[in-house]
């Protein structure tokens, strides 16, 4: 449920990190409190993103929710298909349903791995 090669964020967030390039997304815990996923606006490239703050905005039947970066740094492409069917992310939230790639200007190192952020979810449960 919570692949091992991606680091997660305090915010459902998960980062898939290759060098100084992240793409980026939400978590299965996520999508799944949201509901079915029906509209998602994504920032442009070239958008500049910070650790914690919003760069989305999510919508399901249940709510509207901000989508937040497990990463600092530049967008420099957008999943398009995601924003045409944003039900990809309740299939599959971290192969077709990225969101984001994002050139980061620092390594990432405060993400948390699997294992701490099964342990946080399970905590909110």
């Amino acid at each position: 449920m919570y692949p091992d090669d991606l680091k997660y964020h305090s915010e459902h967030a998960w980062a898939r990190i290759e060098g100084d390039t992240a793409t980026i997304g939400i978590t299965y815990f996520a999508q799944d409190q949201l509901g079915e996923i029906v509209f998602l606006e994504l920032p442009a490239v070239g958008t500049e993103l910070a650790v914690g703050k919003p760069y989305a905005e999510i919508e399901s039947v249940k709510s509207v929710s901000d989508v937040y970066s497990p990463v600092n740094g530049t967008i420099t492409e957008v999943n398009s298909e995601v924003v045409e069917a944003p039900e990809i992310i309740n299939e599959d939230p971290y192969v077709a349903g990225w969101m984001a790639k994002v050139k980061m200007s620092d390594s990432g190192d405060g993400l948390m791995d699997a294992a701490a952020y099964e342990a946080m979810v399970a905590e909110e449960g």
